[in-house]
């Protein structure tokens, strides 16, 4: 399951099929042969591929799929739909009256009136009698000379037998280099799969972030939707072992991974639990990095999936704004959370871990010159920080909904500039609109009444249709109008304010009183 898919065109099966007329190379094939059953396709266009029998061997193709797919479509003549398109391997001709002087191929996908062709899934499988009263004698000949040519060539093949799946992935992943590079997912996904049991990994991490007809309960509904496949193999990983390094993952045993499958999914969902309801941050897309879900799941794993104690969720906390906010996962992810694990076996005792003290310290003045961006993990700790105080649209104070699709890219529906863009141009041509300290979340239909007015002009036309004006302005980190120059119009006094609320409240996340 981890190859690609077949997609060469009858043009690139010909002239496979033209170089084996002619006798040259064309490649090794390399099977790895095993009783082990993995995950792999059954079906070849309209042609479903018989299944081994139970106790036998099955030969899978580790090199030369391609080809080897090729060559069986045409043999047995199959059609392939392929972008809405459907291939007719019969559609691939043996031209008979082939002059090496003038022709470059033997074998085409595409006929010319002058000459005689017979297509080689006919050539294959009938006799040049059939054909002798419309080709006549000499090209009857040559039917059965190329005939015996393809039926009689001397495949190149490797056949690895009875050796562990690592090794054959391992064999699969060197050969490929020119191609797309093996990922430790799909590894995993051929190796933990279990025919027996209904363990197709690949299947469980659908149906964990999608659900399923029988398993209501999914990412997807809690809004956590892009987490990643590699996040949900380091929690496996760290809940079995206590390791995420790749290559204690490729370690864990079928058996043990299996096992270890459900209690993960239910800590993981513990953990979206307590971001969702404790850190108030409603939406995968606003995490720092994905893989923060990975010590949080081991969390909830090793206390049973109890709720936090007040204490827990004060360190819990102050580690989440931790990674953040100090751009931890940034680079050697492995080791760091391998370390990180440490800290979270203290939190489970209610024991502070030690941190650096100048990671702990936030100024509003390095939030006052830092640009807005959606893609760093410092911005989008900010940003979680704003979903925590549950914003409200300024024009009605209604809830702000929050989606992953409207927070991708900085231009986004749900990110407003509250000195807009356009007003900031054009009246401070010398300041910078687009800072993390001028963004505020709020819906697309609130955004569309403020376009580029000034902030004096639109808050004044707000208080009109929302008496809560000045509570909906504090779910912002946003004070009284006057105060944050909001009624004057001043950008350079919004910022400053802006930035200082800020960084208070971050400070406040980062040094909790237990």
């Amino acid at each position: 399951m981890f190859q690609r898919e077949f997609v060469w065109d009858k043009e690139q099966s010909a002239k496979l099929i033209d170089s084996i007329l002619k006798g040259y190379p064309i490649g090794t094939f390399i099977l790895w042969k095993t009783k082990e059953t993995l995950r792999s396709v059954k079906d070849i266009g309209n042609h479903k591929l018989p299944d081994t029998p139970k106790g036998d061997y099955a030969q899978y193709i580790l090199d030369g799929q391609q080809r080897i797919t090729s060559l069986y479509a045409i043999r047995k003549g199959i059609r392939i739909t392929k972008d809405k398109k459907e291939i007719d391997y019969k559609d691939i001709f043996v031209n008979l009256d082939y002059d090496p002087l003038t022709d470059e191929q033997i074998v085409t996908s595409q006929q010319e009136d002058q000459n005689t062709y017979v297509s080689v899934h006919d050539l294959l499988t009938s006799d040049a009698l059939d054909f002798i009263e419309d080709i006549g004698k000499e090209k009857a000949k040559k039917f059965q000379e190329y005939k015996t040519n393809l039926t009689t060539y001397d495949f190149a093949t490797i056949t690895i037998k009875d050796y562990p799946i690592e090794i054959a992935c391992d064999v699969f992943a060197r050969i490929n280099t020119g191609g797309k590079p093996l990922t430790l997912f799909e590894i995993m996904v051929a190796m933990t799969y279990d025919e027996a049991r209904g363990f197709d990994l690949a299947l469980k991490y659908e149906e964990l972030v999608y659900g399923s007809d029988e398993v209501a309960k999914s990412l997807a509904k809690a809004k956590f939707e892009t987490i990643p496949a590699a996040a949900v193999l380091q929690a496996v990983a760290a809940i079995a072992v206590g390791s995420i390094r790749a290559k204690d993952i490729l370690k864990i045993g079928r058996e043990k991974f299996i096992m270890n499958w459900d209690p993960m999914v239910s800590s993981m969902f513990s953990a979206v639990d307590f971001i969702r309801t404790k850190l108030h941050v409603p939406v995968s897309q606003l995490l720092p990095y994905s893989s923060l879900l990975v010590p949080l799941t081991y969390f909830f794993f090793k206390n049973d999936n109890k709720r936090p104690t007040e204490s827990q969720s004060k360190l819990l906390k102050q580690f989440f704004y931790w990674v953040g906010l100090n751009w931890r996962y940034s680079g050697s992810t492995e080791t760091k959370i391998a370390e990180d694990l440490k800290k979270i076996g203290l939190i489970l005792k209610e024991r502070k871990p030690k941190y650096p003290s100048d990671e702990l310290t936030v100024s509003a003045e390095d939030i006052a010159e830092t640009w807005f961006s959606a893609g760093n993990s410092y911005i989008k700790t900010i940003l979680c920080l704003l979903a925590s105080q549950k914003p409200r649209n300024l024009d009605d104070d209604s809830d702000v909904i929050l989606d992953n699709s409207n927070l991708k890219i900085a231009s986004s529906r749900n990110y407003h500039h509250f000195f807009p863009k356009a007003y900031v141009n054009k009246h401070f041509k010398d300041s910078e609109p687009n800072l993390i300290a001028n963004i505020t979340l709020i819906d697309s239909a609130s955004n569309n009444k403020i376009r580029a007015k000034a902030p004096s002009l639109y808050v004044g036309e707000f208080e009109g249709s929302n008496s809560k004006l000045s509570s909906t302005l504090k779910s912002h980190f946003i004070g009284t109008p006057k105060s944050y120059g909001v009624l004057d119009d001043d950008y350079e006094k919004f910022i400053d304010k802006r930035s200082t609320a800020i960084a208070a409240a971050l400070n406040e996340a980062l040094n909790p009183e237990l």
